[in-house]
């Protein structure tokens, strides 16, 4: 079962005094790449938080955002109230003014609230741990989720492949004949006497030049690979994107071996469905 990386989580607890959101957002990315928005409080904690989240998502560009919101009247922030005074005092000197404009103007001022650093809570931690892990779970569902859909599109493009491919095997046959007139008509018009046998042996050693029995078959092995891949129990988007180009190796060298338009036009459309496929395949974790 194959897993997007894209995927969102959302996690919310409300304790007595605060209100913890968590929330996880995954786009595509080669390795993890985690980027954490969290109070300065939490800092200390942040290697645990991104420990955590890496045990459960092994690749993806992540981006996790811890909010805490004082619903209460417990408030670590206070108004530094002689630094206000001081800037008041100034402010008078310089121009008159009402009481209320010039509190309004020196609480933009720097430094006029103080933040007294709180040591954090293990219960409170501990809430904010399990909250990642809910928020944790539901990423990983809405990337299955995803990844269904990825998996459908993924089945009907390899059965547009395989239907190609069996065009291709159908179309091999006249293909050679085609060819093989064409080589015979070009040495007539020459109008020279040649040896039938020596002759014979040329073209068969030139028809053997433009064979694809062994991309036919290397082509319809990947094809099932691919398949067999997708429905493994594990989400391997590098191995699959491994085997895509194994896919269109085959393809490509049918497509310089054709030497002839109605099977090069299939290889075309094929090569159209192979690179829908490695668009979508950027999002396979």
């Amino acid at each position: 079962m194959i897993q997007s990386m894209t995927g969102y989580g959302k996690h919310v607890v409300q304790l007595p005094s605060k209100k913890i959101s968590l929330e996880l957002k995954s786009l595509n990315s080669k390795n993890l790449d985690i980027n954490a928005r969290i109070p300065q409080a939490f800092r200390e904690k942040e290697l645990e938080l991104r420990k955590t989240i890496a045990d459960s998502l092994t690749r993806g560009k992540i981006d996790f955002s811890l909010y805490i919101e004082i619903t209460g009247e417990d408030t670590t922030t206070e108004v530094n109230a002689g630094v206000v005074k001081k800037y008041m005092d100034q402010l008078r000197d310089i121009a008159d003014g009402d009481e209320v404009k010039l509190l309004e103007l020196a609480l933009r001022m720097p430094d006029t609230l103080k933040t007294d650093k709180e040591d954090i809570d293990p219960e409170e931690f501990k809430t904010i741990e399990a909250a990642l892990k809910q928020a944790l779970r539901a990423i990983n569902i809405f990337r299955t989720e995803e990844g269904k859909v990825l998996e459908t599109d993924f089945v009907n493009r390899l059965t547009t492949l395989e239907q190609l491919l069996q065009q291709v095997k159908d179309m091999d046959v006249k293909r050679l004949g085609t060819i093989r007139e064409r080589l015979e008509k070009a040495v007539a018009d020459l109008k020279v006497d040649l040896d039938a046998n020596r002759f014979e042996q040329e073209l068969i050693y030139y028809l053997e030049k433009y064979d694809i029995t062994e991309e036919k078959v290397r082509l319809a092995n990947h094809l099932d690979y691919f398949k067999t891949t997708l429905h493994s129990d594990d989400s391997n988007g590098k191995k699959l994107g491994f085997i895509s180009q194994e896919i269109g190796r085959e393809i490509n060298t049918i497509g310089s071996k054709a030497n002839y338009a109605p099977m090069q036009q299939l290889v075309v459309q094929m090569k159209d469905e192979l690179e829908k496929i490695k668009e979508q395949m950027l999002n396979v974790l």
